[in-house]
């Protein structure tokens, strides 16, 4: 099937625009997800509920309530005749899009349990994640997943068929063949199939969603309906938003962030959303969208730091100070809308700065920017700071799969950048032994699939969740991600470093593509790190050396530059968190090689894996 086949509207033309407010709808009344479906397209039917691009036709199309709900019907129908029962397990491999939302909703009607994979996760971990799954059915989206689909599929011992949205351009192997169908004939053939009709609770298992971790295998998280539901409208209640917001997705789908805050969030609310074409598109999906909402992580929000500065470098010293006094003014600005500070004089310059330097940052962004919510990983105060400045509306919060996920965030009326914000309304949160940050709703996983001794180590007897997270929290119960209880480096002379606090100083500098802080044990802190391969050429001839000679990164000179130019950016960290001995390199850590996670965290057991060689040459000299 391809998105041509849903026969969407062309944008601007044909649709019929909603004039009313946003219908309230309620997780008591609503049930579960599927009921939330039901509910949005009663309440909107010709409504715009998704966006996305046609490629055939070069243009954006919109897709209303009424058109995706008479797919669900035709993917029911198919699903139907495959025979599978309320339970079993459906897996989709699907880039961001309305096809996504179809097969979802189509599976949930039936009281089956989605398992989403990310479209490029490596095949052995798919491999991995069907077999433990039991998925009888999976999805996939094209060509990428076609030349892998033997590796993909081979070891699903229940898996009884593929479904591919497009054809294969090659043939498959014979075993693979027998099982596989294109989308169109699929449906094609279930066309008239009896949808069996079921009675679904709250309670009843939604999905399956893989933890991507970075440690060892992911294990099966357990989302019910209500799990999901009642995070969606907990979520709803941090903001005041309107009935006609648009949020742009891009943060894959398969993270449970962007499926409750980027596809059921919206449901609720009524608002729609417009599928990204990919990260390299971001910027003019970003202009052709315009969209109020946006949810991703703070790898999204680096990379657009790190070329706002670029920017600056080639524009000389006025354009800098400009800029650095922007940032400033228009912090002022905030905290003293926040109520944390008064009126000054300087906040005069406001509306001039505006104009020539925070306008064309927002612009970059739309224009029509209200929230732009950070979750997955901590964000970095600094670039915080920079983007609330420029009149950016952060707001960083924190979850995790196992919570359905979103746990805390900061609000419009109450937002400090450098927090996770404050639990949602309904979710309980406490500071535990180790100052670990518990958690306990009715948003919990029931548990992992097939691991009961896993769920015990993770809920305990009172039913609160334990994060790993260490944290603290201020009077106003803003709460703060202070290191990770398992990640924290113990030196040999006993003190304690939190890695990622030195990790996300480094990548400050955007010379710096990735950084790993290593020392568990050792007398003091060594780095692995990726360095940037367009910032690396300007530093090398700022020394000398040859950027393209292999060599040039062994060279004791340069090296001693890269831990001078470190150590520039420690320089506020105690005197035992410095690093004294760095490994650079330019080939990136990739998800494909199993170093990062899909949502581009550093498994960092594997890196130190990969290197183990290179961190104990790193202290050869002081065993010596």
């Amino acid at each position: 099937m391809t998105a041509s086949s849903l026969h969407p509207q062309e944008v601007g033309r044909g649709c019929k625009a909603a004039e009313a407010a946003t219908t309230t709808l309620h997780p008591d009344t609503l049930g579960t997800l599927c009921g939330l479906f039901r509910a949005r397209v009663a309440a909107s039917p010709d409504q715009v509920a998704y966006r996305q691009f046609d490629e055939a036709r070069n243009t954006w199309v919109n897709f209303t309530w009424a058109q995706v709900a008479a797919e669900v019907l035709r993917w029911q129908a198919a699903l139907a005749k495959e025979g599978l029962a309320p339970g079993d397990r459906v897996a989709l491999m699907l880039k961001n899009s309305v096809e996504w939302v179809i097969f979802d909703q189509a599976a949930l009607g039936l009281g089956l349990v989605t398992v989403p994979l990310y479209l490029d996760d490596r095949p052995d971990n798919a491999a991995y994640i069907l077999d433990h799954a039991d998925a009888r059915l999976l999805l996939v989206e094209g060509k990428f997943q076609h030349k892998k689909l033997a590796e993909i599929a081979g070891s699903a011992h229940s898996l009884q068929r593929i479904v591919s949205l497009v054809a294969p351009e090659n043939g498959l192997a014979p075993d693979l063949s027998a099982r596989f169908a294109v989308a169109a004939d699929w449906l094609a053939g279930a066309a008239g199939t009896p949808i069996p009709e079921r009675h679904l609770s709250a309670d009843l298992l939604a999905s399956l969603v893989y933890t991507s971790g970075t440690t060892g295998r992911p294990k099966g998280v357990m989302l019910t309906h209500e799990n999901l539901l009642w995070n969606a409208y907990y979520a709803s209640q941090c903001a005041d938003f309107g009935p006609r917001e648009t949020f742009l997705s891009f943060l894959p789908m398969s993270h449970t962030l962007e499926r409750t805050g980027g596809y059921y969030l919206p449901m609720l609310l009524g608002a729609e959303v417009a599928y990204a074409r990919s990260i390299a598109h971001l910027a003019q999906d970003l202009q052709a969208i315009r969209p109020t909402i946006l949810v991703s992580v703070p790898r999204i929000y680096e990379r657009f730091h790190t070329r706002i500065l670029d920017s600056l470098e080639k524009k000389g010293l006025a354009a800098r100070l400009l800029f650095r006094l922007a940032v400033w003014v228009g912090w002022r600005r905030f905290e003293r809308g926040q109520g944390r500070a008064s009126w000054t004089p300087e906040q005069l310059l406001w509306p001039l700065l505006q104009k020539r330097v925070a306008g064309s940052v927002t612009e970059k962004l739309g224009g029509q920017l209200k929230m732009a919510i950070s979750g997955g990983a901590a964000l970095c105060p600094q670039i915080a700071r920079v983007f609330v400045g420029l009149g950016v509306p952060i707001f960083q919060g924190y979850g995790l799969t196992e919570a359905s996920p979103v746990v805390t965030v900061n609000r419009p009326w109450s937002n400090v950048p450098s927090s996770i914000g404050q639990p949602l309304p309904g979710v309980e949160v406490k500071i535990g032994e180790d100052d670990e940050l518990l958690t306990r709703s009715r948003c919990l996983m029931r548990g992992y699939w097939k691991n009961e001794e896993a769920t015990r180590a993770m809920i305990d007897a009172e039913g609160w969740l334990h994060t790993g997270d260490q944290a603290r929290v201020d009077a106003d119960g803003h709460y703060t991600i202070i290191g990770r209880i398992k990640d924290i480096i113990v030196l040999s002379n006993g003190e304690k470093v939190p890695p990622g606090d030195m990790e996300s100083a480094i990548l400050l500098d955007p010379l710096f593509e990735q950084v790993m802080v290593v020392g568990e044990g050792k007398p003091y802190l060594a780095a692995l790190i990726i360095l940037n391969e367009e910032h690396w050429q300007a530093f090398a001839a700022s020394l000398n050396v040859d950027p393209r000679d292999p060599e040039t990164l062994r060279n004791a000179k340069v090296v001693k530059a890269l831990t001078r130019h470190v150590a520039h950016h420690l320089k506020h960290f105690p005197g035992y968190a410095q690093i004294r001995r760095l490994h650079p390199e330019l080939k990136p850590w990739t998800v494909d090689e199993g170093l990062l996670t899909p949502t581009l965290k550093v498994r960092r057991n594997q890196v130190l894996d990969r290197y183990r060689a290179v961190v104990e040459a790193m202290y050869a000299d002081f065993a010596r």
